[in-house]
């Protein structure tokens, strides 16, 4: 019995530990239609207090950087990789001993789609990432995306 009980503690702590990137980050979803069946997708990072968030190219070995991974969808079709749009920082952190990028409170993320056909869609997926303050990161968190297209 005690070894279940700590089994289901151990495990509360692991998934308590993991949401808290997410509650440090807040994002927001929007298409905005740009010309005939193609959307940008907007996905824009809040990030509260002292947080930073890792750029997608974070820079060397050690932070996690945020990465996109969408659902195949057969009516869409990704144009081009996700763009960041923000005022980026690079900094050498010695807990990775080397220079990384991130953003402070908040980053635009942009990823091009166009539509094969009329048809009222959306894009799925999940955003992966991790932020740090001067003192201390959290454990990487993933957050689901969803974002209705056309119509």
């Amino acid at each position: 019995m005690k070894k279940i009980f700590l089994s289901i503690l151990g495990i509360t702590m692991v998934c308590l530990a993991m949401a808290q990137s997410s509650k440090q980050v807040q994002w927001a979803y929007t298409a905005k239609k740009i010309s005939d069946k193609t959307y940008e997708v907007h996905m824009t990072a809040s990030i509260s207090g002292d947080f930073h968030l890792y750029a997608q190219d974070a820079g060397g070995d050690g932070p996690i950087p945020t990465s996109f991974t969408f659902v195949k969808n057969p009516l869409l079709l990704l144009d081009g990789k996700v763009k960041e749009i923000g005022k980026p920082v690079k900094k050498f952190e010695s807990a990775w001993s080397h220079d990384v990028k991130y953003y402070e409170k908040n980053v635009d993320f942009v990823q091009v789609v166009k539509l094969k056909g009329n048809a009222k869609t959306n894009l799925a997926g999940k955003v992966e990432f991790m932020v740090c303050d001067d003192q201390k990161c959290l454990p990487p968190s993933d957050v689901e995306i969803k974002i209705n297209i056309g119509g």
